[in-house]
């Protein structure tokens, strides 16, 4: 397997609680047959990587993996841990914005609020820049991205074995893509529950779930699936002004996402704040966003200020608590601090303890006019373990065409779908 690449769809997400398209129960099964559609079982932002994603990126990291091509739009490669150089997202990405200027890439942590490529109320952070981002999700009547097609077509032709997992292979041009591994002499193999119109090109057909035949692959490989570690970030911005006696300081407390200071912060639903001397201060519960807090305290005093931070439904742990020393003449700590280093202390931290809700400063910077400190904080908000079963008994192989050259003249009148479903 040295040049092994995968084309996904919307089956490697359903474990994921992520409803598919054409499956027994899928959203377009169901509407045909009038029933009701599936409820979702917790807020699309906080879905975590199926057992077929964490092995995806044990697969790259060893080496086997050369590239995946994914018709979702529901993020979760990247989340996952797939490097964003070996993943083509055909149809976008919900959790995506980019710059049509300058081509950066902004991965969010809420689902951005428009479809079809349109303007969203964020610019991109160049300062040579600062172009109105647009999100990446394609419209009914949107071409595929080349930018995302082009790159996918070169790996299929030179891959030497094309796996399908979870996609009908109904919807073009994104289902002839295998047809271009079989020209540059691969081979495909399909995991699906239904039959596709390429079934016969493949030279392996197994009708089962996915998770379950690539953990069967992951248990065959002696390769362990890494557990996934959520961590999601945070800025605590606190601003100083002197009264006009100088005998008191007005100061705010704002939590704020990352993304920018309007941008919502879904992961967390409220915040208890307190003081190290409750008897001096008043204690307060924010429940709505922006997350804001304005007091007065005289400018001898220092003390703590204890932030409770309640979590969104989701997320692995009730809340995490966050104690930040409070003074007039503000932190002292200048030191710097390598960000990627603390993330995977952290990571491997919350790995180690199987707990989440641990959290870490990754960034710190002051400005004199207005006083103020930005502090950058992140958070382990999920951590899931997974253990590689054998195939199960219920997993159905059929043989497909050995040669793989003959294609199908069945042509799909689907389209591209418009939303996450």
């Amino acid at each position: 397997m040295k040049f092994t690449h995968f084309i996904n769809g919307a089956g490697i997400s359903t474990s994921c609680g992520i409803p598919d398209f054409r499956g027994p129960k899928g959203i377009w099964t169901l509407q045909r047959e009038g029933k009701p559609l599936p409820e979702a079982s917790l807020p699309f932002h906080r879905a975590m990587p199926s057992i077929t994603h964490m092995a995806l990126v044990a697969l790259e990291k060893a080496g086997i993996l050369k590239f995946v091509i994914s018709q979702n739009v529901d993020g979760l490669h990247l989340r996952s841990g797939i490097p964003r150089e070996k993943l083509a997202e055909l149809h976008g990405n919900s959790f995506m914005e980019a710059c049509p200027s300058c081509g950066a890439e902004y991965l969010r942590d809420f689902e951005v609020e428009t479809i079809g490529l349109k303007e969203t109320s964020r610019r991109c952070t160049d300062v040579k820049c600062g172009a109105k981002l647009r999100d990446t999700v394609l419209d009914w009547e949107d071409a595929l991205p080349p930018k995302e097609m082009l790159p996918a077509e070169k790996h299929c032709r030179m891959a030497d074995l094309l796996l399908c997992l979870g996609t009908s292979l109904q919807i073009t041009p994104a289902c002839n893509l295998p047809l271009k591994c079989l020209r540059g002499g691969g081979k495909i193999v399909i995991v699906n529950l239904q039959k596709t119109p390429k079934d016969k090109n493949a030279c392996l057909v197994i009708h089962g779930f996915v998770d379950k035949v690539i953990a069967g692959v992951m248990d065959f490989l002696s390769m362990q699936i890494p557990p996934y570690v959520r961590i999601d970030l945070l800025q605590i911005i606190i601003t100083r002004s002197l009264s006009a006696d100088k005998k008191f300081v007005n100061w705010t407390l704002r939590v704020a996402s990352v993304h920018a200071l309007k941008a919502p912060l879904p992961f967390i639903k409220s915040i208890e704040v307190s003081f190290s001397d409750e008897h001096k201060y008043k204690a307060a519960v924010l429940h709505e966003q922006p997350f804001n807090l304005k007091r007065r305290t005289v400018t001898t005093e220092a003390f703590e200020i204890l932030l409770k931070l309640n979590f969104s439904d989701g997320c692995g742990c009730l809340c995490t608590q966050i104690n930040i020393p409070f003074g007039f003449k503000g932190l002292n700590d200048c030191s710097k601090h390598d960000k990627d280093s603390a993330i995977q202390d952290l990571r491997e931290k919350a790995i180690q303890d199987s707990c989440c809700g641990q959290n870490v400063v990754i960034e710190r910077k002051t400005i004199s006019v207005p006083k103020t400190e930005f502090t950058v904080h992140a958070v382990v908000t999920n951590i899931k373990s997974f253990e590689s079963d054998s195939l199960n008994n219920d997993v159905k192989i059929a043989k497909g065409s050995m040669n793989g050259s003959e294609t199908s003249r069945k042509r799909s009148k689907g389209r591209k779908r418009k939303s996450r479903f």
